[in-house]
């Protein structure tokens, strides 16, 4: 095992919506917009990074065949051994999830969870999702069953750690 990971609000499972845009609200609209009507597109996908990690519950069959990164990351479609190799090479994974993100959504998929398929109203946690769990495509629970993964959640929204939380849950994880 070689390093230590700590992901810090991670949209591991990819998120439903855009909020918090950074833009004038024209701009803004305009992405809502392109997501709404094309996130998986080629157009929209290798111009407008939100795309990339843009997880449509509604319609699962697109996602894993559109989505340029979130769903070949997570091995949506072709699998490739060498994803789980790597990440089963951590000494340590710790997802850090923010209580009150408002920039995540679903929250859940900062542990890999998201919703479960067709709706997007009822959560699935990770160990309830047959591709990540029971397949074990990316190797999360290999590195759960050996005590190598680790579920933090943090008080606030996303990124906001205080510096108690760093101090007392962060920093003692990445140490050797």
């Amino acid at each position: 095992s070689s390093g230590i990971n700590a992901e810090y609000g991670g949209q591991h499972q990819g998120v439903y919506g855009f909020p918090h845009c950074p833009g004038p609200w024209w701009i803004c609209r305009e992405v809502d917009k392109l997501l709404n009507m094309g996130a998986y597109t080629d157009f929209v996908q290798s111009r407008l990074v939100q795309a990339q990690y843009w997880h449509d519950p509604l319609d699962e069959e697109k996602y894993r065949k559109k989505s340029r990164f979130i769903g070949e990351i997570n091995q949506e479609g072709t699998i490739r051994p060498e994803y789980k190799t790597n990440l089963l090479k951590l000494a340590n994974l710790t997802l850090i999830k923010f209580t009150k993100d408002s920039m995540v959504t679903p929250r859940e998929s900062e542990w890999f969870g998201f919703y479960k398929p067709g709706q997007d109203k009822e959560l699935m946690t990770l160990q309830e999702n047959p591709a990540l769990w029971d397949e074990d495509r990316l190797g999360l629970r290999q590195l759960s069953e050996e005590g190598r993964l680790e579920f933090l959640a943090v008080e606030g929204d996303h990124l906001q750690v205080p510096e108690k939380v760093w101090l007392d849950e962060i920093i003692p994880r990445l140490k050797d």
